[in-house]
């Protein structure tokens, strides 16, 4: 029963040690989706008074990248024959998203507002996930914590749908700020451990 129990807990720190060697790989891609979420956020506060409908397409814009950057991760990590599903599943959430926003720009508050909170919380739960399956010395702790972040920030606009066109701003300005710092702090960290 003990050795039942031993090669458990060694299987489960190798596919942390594999998924924090994947990260490492590609920190690359961390600190992109870290400035992309960044620069998104200092526009969005910068200018409040953006339409929605502006908005929008920015989100959809970034959405997109996003998602082809986590299924570039992906696809590296299943070419190197590593865990790649969620990495893969928050990339086609990310486009999916960012396709529906661009096939109907002029979508109410109230759906855009929907739709966001729904990939925030989704997208939040996915990285939390993926980041128990990394090594505690690699700073799983800032992944765990970006992903709680996006689930706040979506459960808050579910629960505040008719919020006004500038405060939906600032908050989505607020939470690609904060996101992307956390995404920069966790891709210098990655790439101080990356394999040479």
């Amino acid at each position: 029963m003990a050795t039942y129990a031993n090669e458990q807990q060694s299987s489960g720190a190798l596919v942390s040690e594999q998924m924090s060697a994947l990260l490492a790989r590609n920190w690359w891609a961390m600190l992109l989706r870290g400035l992309i979420a960044v620069a998104i956020g200092i526009f969005t506060v910068w200018m409040p008074q953006v339409s929605l409908t502006s908005l929008v397409l920015v989100f959809a814009a970034y959405m997109l990248a996003d998602g082809i950057l986590g299924i570039v991760a992906a696809v590296r990590a299943a070419r190197r024959h590593e865990r790649w599903g969620w990495l893969v599943l928050e990339g086609l959430l990310d486009i999916g998203a960012g396709v529906a926003a661009f096939a109907w720009p002029g979508l109410t508050v109230i759906v855009f507002v929907a739709l966001v909170a729904a990939w925030a919380i989704v997208s939040g739960g996915t990285m939390a996930l993926a980041a128990l399956k990394m090594t505690r010395r690699d700073g799983h702790w800032l992944m765990v914590l970006a992903g709680v972040l996006s689930i706040i920030w979506g459960a808050a606009l579910a629960f505040a749908p008719i919020t006004g066109a500038l405060v939906l701003t600032l908050w989505i300005g607020a939470y690609a700020l904060l996101f992307g710092i956390v995404l920069i702090v966790l891709a210098l960290r990655l790439r101080a451990r990356r394999p040479v």
